[in-house]
């Protein structure tokens, strides 16, 4: 299918939505980003790749970079992962404390904060190398050798990431994080800092569609574990509005409060939206629209 048309006429229909909301505020190095900008990508299993706007522009992954830090987590060490993090929606803020509390230091699930910096504990035992090694399999999956890290955002999750840093010692202290914290505050942060463009997303993610097979025909996950990611992603992928995602995209999204959202169509494509504008829950506002705008169009679903 060429989606070239289609993604034209998504750019066109929400065009007066970008420069709607407002970029994340609490990470100084996105705040200045200028929230005009709209980007949007699909890759088909064939290895084509579309888009349309500022699609080929890099910007910060962010949360988005946690379903690739999931798949290696899983492939590399398999389930016993789901002992220490749940798979359920949490309903509070992606940084909430509360819900650890209540639930001894295990979290809800592992795209909020707190779960997030469990797989990349994970990871790091694993790897012994944990952001340069999901830095590395991104690189691969997109076919960009130029993909890095953005050292200005990391250094300002830094020095703003007393809740996250709060959030380590609080599961340290009930006995679910392996490594030293300061450790695995500085994978972590770095992990977030990624930069990707649309195109980039779009290719890396194509896993997800292709049932767990990499883009050179190897394995990375089981077609149960494919189907375990992208289950996650649609309950738990958008932060404290999944319900509303799945209700009108209907596909599994992970977003990022760098405004980039990917999403993934098994046995299709992979999409890939960018546009800095955030709605109060952490999501892009013209991104979701657009991924709103592409299902309704094509009735590509889960459903």
């Amino acid at each position: 299918m060429d989606y070239q048309p289609l993604l034209e006429q998504i750019a066109a229909d929400v065009a007066p939505l970008v420069g709607g909301g407002t970029p994340a505020e609490y990470i100084p190095a996105l705040a200045s980003v200028d929230p005009g900008q709209f980007g949007m990508a699909v890759a088909d299993l064939d290895g084509n790749v579309y888009g349309v706007g500022d699609w080929r522009v890099p910007f910060s992954a962010q949360s988005i970079t946690k379903v690739f830090a999931l798949a290696l987590a899983l492939a590399e060490g398999g389930d016993s992962l789901w002992e220490r993090v749940g798979r359920e929606p949490s309903g509070n803020p992606f940084n909430s404390l509360v819900q650890l509390e209540y639930e001894n230091g295990i979290p809800r699930n592992p795209f909020i904060n707190a779960g997030a910096l469990v797989v990349t504990d994970r990871l790091q035992t694993l790897t012994g190398d944990a952001s340069s090694e999901l830095l590395k399999f991104l690189q691969e999956e997109s076919g960009n050798p130029e993909l890095g890290f953005d050292a200005e955002v990391a250094a300002s999750e830094h020095e703003h990431g007393d809740r996250n840093a709060a959030l380590a010692h609080f599961m340290a202290s009930y006995g679910n994080i392996d490594n030293p914290v300061p450790a695995l505050l500085d994978h972590y942060f770095w992990q977030c800092s990624i930069e990707m463009s649309c195109a980039d997303l779009a290719r890396a993610a194509r896993f997800l569609a292709r049932h767990g097979l990499r883009t050179d025909g190897s394995r990375l996950l089981t077609r149960s574990e494919a189907k375990q990611v992208n289950a996650v992603m649609l309950t738990c992928g958008t932060y404290d509005a999944a319900g509303e995602f799945a209700y009108r995209v209907g596909l599994p999204g992970k977003s990022g409060v760098g405004g980039g959202i990917v999403a993934v169509v098994p046995g299709v494509c992979t999409l890939a939206v960018w546009s800095p504008g955030l709605d109060p829950h952490g999501n892009s506002v013209a991104g979701v629209a657009a991924l709103d705008r592409f299902t309704t169009l094509t009735g590509l679903s889960v459903f």
